[in-house]
């Protein structure tokens, strides 16, 4: 009797560049080129990526509205042997990214289904190696609320007593750091790096007020790291 489990295809979670294209591993684009199908969180913006390197593979969106159909069909091209990458659109799949619930689904429909990660970029990991801050412990909280529970969120932050990691966009960049300001002790010191790795790259660093006074461009992504 065959062992189906031998015949069943893998899942590698594969991390892409966070923003300068040449920051992608070699085993990354090996995992690329030797898959049967890619799964991109924005099949244009996975395009983008596998043209630069010369890659044609058969993409399938898979995103945070993505429905049980299309979980349906990941699960049956596994079991039909087939291997897949999983991209997201910067950075580390799973991390404040859809793919964390894709991972938890299949391990819980099948125990025996291989992850199989394939490291590299992470925009937290990156902003923390420069931030000058204690890495040995921190948190991350990914990002604020919209709506609902934001002042929890900011307090949580505030009363953190490891370095504490959190994203923002660009078009709630001052209303986060605002409402932040409310619950930061005087003393607490920031840096936030904006659009990393890419050609407008920006560190801030010093006090909330210093840099909300300082910052000259609201564009693009920021993590904001609070000691």
């Amino acid at each position: 009797m065959v062992d189906m489990a031998i015949n069943k295809g893998k899942l590698y979670i594969v991390a892409t560049p966070i923003g300068n294209m040449a920051d992608i591993t070699l085993r990354a684009l090996e995992t690329l080129k030797s898959v049967d199908f890619v799964l991109s969180e924005d099949t244009r913006v996975g395009k983008k990526l596998l043209d630069q390197y010369k890659i044609n593979k058969p993409m399938i969106s898979y995103h945070h509205h993505s429905e049980a159909k299309k979980m349906r069909e990941i699960e049956s091209l596994l079991d039909n042997g087939k291997n897949i990458a999983l991209i997201t659109d910067a950075g580390t799949p799973g991390i404040s990214d859809p793919g964390n619930l894709l991972i938890e689904q299949l391990i819980k429909n099948d125990k025996e289904v291989i992850v199989a990660p394939i490291p590299g970029p992470c925009a937290l990991i990156s902003a923390l190696s420069i931030s000058g801050f204690p890495t040995d412990k921190f948190i991350f909280l990914g990002f604020p609320p919209h709506k609902n529970k934001r002042q929890k969120f900011f307090k949580e932050v505030a009363n953190a007593e490891q370095t504490v990691v959190i994203y923002e966009s660009g078009h709630r960049i001052l209303k986060c750091l605002g409402e932040l300001k409310e619950f930061l002790k005087p003393d607490k010191k920031i840096v936030i790096c904006r659009e990393l790795t890419k050609m407008f790259e920006t560190i801030y660093r010093g006090k909330i007020d210093e840099i909300m006074n300082n910052m000259k461009d609201e564009r693009g992504e920021f993590v904001i790291i609070i000691n």
